[in-house]
């Protein structure tokens, strides 16, 4: 983050945030009536474009599902503003706070302001959702907005400039596209907060290169979610609803799935269910439209590269191919893999994945697991598989993570009421619904003093009525 970046560039993302600076000190922040105005155009500009996008990602990919596109880069967009237009009113509310009895009658409140200027910067797998769930909580908190999405996804992100572009002023909210270079500029901006989405190796250069100049972050990363089944769960079930998640976009989600942990006399039962869902969901997979491509070469060959180092340290690969079919690298379609028996120092165990390859870990006793998922950095999402209550509640006890569904896979992210963010090596900060308005807000405390009141107690010169209420205070 601190190499040099060419003056056009700097000078251009300088431009763009002075504009918004001044808009800012012309007009203020944005307006209750503007933020409804701006949350409901943005979510009819997402629903009138829904088909635009699917092309735009699927283009980017390479395929991608229609279906996919819209249920997860689209819908939870479209929620996600309509509930911001609903309650933010709520939320902007001043909250009363009570006042302890020695400064009474005085009053207390918080009053929740924008931060002024907010940079996001968007990563390549959800490229909607991702930068515009964010954008949510940033306009329904009223601030004004800088956005650079990813290159890797250069049709959508072409795109979303030209929706945002239909709703919204640059003055409020503007798109700077570019490669690396922009993003490394962006990072240095004196914004008042940074929101970003990425992996954690940049989010860390994010950090820094933030830090020159105290400007606070929310970064939401990623790692190695782990789903653990119990002994208690049926397989058959565990299996399916773990390839849901897993196989989602061909495993590009950052809360996908990363490796499954299972009970060591059910490992090979478990394979073979999750072998008999991968066919029931996705019979074939070269030309099936369900099934996405990895986004770019260089993903395909790092995830070709995953499963051959774990083949190489005596690991078992498991591919799924229902159809017996040959895939054409240049399409890169890549048939979902199990890998068991896989060594702790394979590459696969320490790196996230974002593809369709799923480590199968073996465990004898629930604790054992635990300590397995604890002993790592901690995952922005865990899933455990149980009907036993006291076995989920051991298993949250004993481990962290940033969100957790419970029998099931993905689903927390979608909650609006729920805050979503990581913990640790996988983020800091969370939004969605009021959480991401509470992000974007600064909660100013005022307290308001009585006109007639105690002070004067508490005034020098000091003497015996002082010690005699330092006597009562500290009793």
């Amino acid at each position: 983050m601190h190499d040099a970046v060419p003056n056009p560039v700097r000078d251009r993302l300088q431009a763009c945030l002075g504009a918004q600076r001044s808009a800012l000190a012309e007009h203020g922040p944005l307006s209750p009536k503007r933020r409804a105005a701006c949350l409901e155009g943005l979510a009819d500009a997402i629903v009138r474009h829904a088909e635009d996008f699917a092309q735009a990602i699927a283009a980017d990919f390479g395929h991608r599902s229609f279906h996919e596109t819209k249920l997860a880069d689209l819908y939870p967009v479209v929620a996600a503003l309509r509930h911001a237009r609903k309650h933010f009113r709520t939320w902007m509310k001043p909250r009363r706070r009570p006042i302890q009895l020695m400064f009474q009658p005085g009053q207390g409140r918080v009053l929740y302001q924008p931060l002024g200027i907010v940079g996001i910067i968007s990563p390549w797998n959800y490229p909607v959702q991702l930068t515009l769930s964010p954008l949510a909580g940033a306009l329904a908190a009223g601030n004004r907005v800088m956005i650079k999405p990813s290159e890797i996804t250069p049709h959508t992100s072409t795109l979303l400039e030209k929706v945002i572009g239909e709703v919204f002023d640059r003055s409020e909210v503007a798109v700077v596209q570019g490669r690396p270079d922009v993003a490394k500029a962006f990072a240095r901006l004196k914004l008042d907060h940074l929101f970003f989405t990425g992996s954690t190796a940049v989010g860390r250069q994010v950090m820094q290169a933030a830090a020159d100049n105290l400007v606070p972050v929310t970064l939401e990363l990623g790692g190695k979610s782990p789903a653990l089944v119990a002994a208690d769960y049926p397989v058959e079930k565990a299996a399916e609803r773990i390839a849901l998640g897993k196989l989602f976009s061909a495993g590009q989600t950052c809360i996908a799935p990363d490796y499954v942990l299972v009970p060591r006399p059910l490992t090979a039962a478990f394979v073979s269910a999750f072998r008999d869902a991968v066919a029931r969901l996705y019979p074939t997979l070269a030309d099936n439209p369900d099934y996405t491509a990895i986004v770019s070469d260089r993903h395909y060959e790092r995830l070709r590269q995953l499963v051959a180092d774990a083949q190489s340290r005596g690991a078992r690969v498991h591919e799924i191919n229902p159809a017996g079919e040959t895939f054409d690298p240049s399409c890169r379609k890549m048939a979902p893999v199990v890998l068991t028996d896989v060594p702790d120092p394979a590459l696969v165990m320490s790196e996230e994945i974002f593809g369709p390859v799923l480590p199968v870990v073996a465990y004898d006793d629930l604790d054992e697991a635990c300590r397995f998922i604890a002993a790592r950095p901690h995952p922005l999402a865990l899933y455990p598989f149980s009907h036993d209550r006291r076995a989920v509640d051991r298993i949250l006890e004993l481990t962290i993570s940033g969100g957790v569904t419970v029998n099931d896979t993905l689903l927390h992210c979608v909650q609006e009421e729920l805050p979503f963010g990581g913990v640790g090596s996988s983020g800091m900060g969370a939004y969605h619904g009021e959480a991401g308005f509470r992000t974007f807000s600064h909660a100013r405390s005022v307290f308001r003093q009585a006109r007639f009141n105690g002070a004067g107690m508490t005034k020098p010169p000091y003497g015996s009525r002082m010690n005699r209420l330092l006597s009562m205070l500290l009793r």
